[in-house]
């Protein structure tokens, strides 16, 4: 027998064995399965689930009779009972206005009230408008049925012009299909900064 076919009959004996030696490795080494399945839930999150109905990750879109697309969401909404509102949390709305126009309004939470045609943002509540101007306050009534909304207490607005503070807002329009109008009221205070021209 010349050398090449005793390579070859060695060669037979040694590769099945070391693929032998090769998949046991495998099974001694593997470490062993955890057959206790964890749900991705920490225990308060569980509890606070359990406790009431809710809908996690809400989306509401809509058009008022205006011809306005209006768009919600929030990270948990909450339905309410007979003599609770329905509340939501981190919520975010779109208003994209048929004139072109478009607001959006974020708060930490609301409720929403609709035997009164009414929606209250209430926390940080902050409005932004295409033009560049952003409003914060701590409550805005809003009204379900068109676009209009009310914010009792004091607000304070930054945008291109300056600063203004004002005990009061209304946001409302002034001709049924007209645009949405800003009225600032109680004690108006506006710090004007005018825009340095560039050479």
């Amino acid at each position: 027998m010349d050398r090449y076919s005793r390579m070859v009959t060695f060669l037979k004996v040694l590769l099945p064995l070391a693929a032998l030696a090769l998949l046991s490795t495998l099974f001694l080494i593997s470490r062993s399965v955890n057959t206790k399945a964890t749900i991705p839930f920490a225990a308060h999150e569980i509890e606070e689930r359990m406790r009431g109905q809710q809908i996690t990750a809400p989306y509401f879109s809509g058009t008022t009779s205006q011809g306005d697309a209006i768009t919600v969401t929030a990270s948990i909404a909450r339905p309410g009972g007979p003599t609770s509102p329905a509340v939501a949390t981190d919520l975010v709305a779109v208003i994209s206005m048929a004139d072109g126009g478009q607001l959006t309004l974020s708060s930490d939470s609301g409720a929403v009230q609709l035997e009164n045609d009414l929606a209250s943002f209430s926390g940080h509540v902050e409005i932004t408008s295409a033009a560049g101007l952003l409003v914060t306050t701590d409550l805005l009534n809003a009204t379900l049925s068109g676009l209009s909304a009310d914010s009792p207490g004091p607000v304070q607005a930054t945008g291109p012009i300056g600063t203004l503070n004002a005990g009061s807002m209304q946001l409302q329009t002034k001709t049924e299909g007209g645009p949405l109008h800003m009225l600032f009221n109680n004690g108006v205070k506006l710090v004007y900064v005018p825009r340095t021209s560039e050479r």
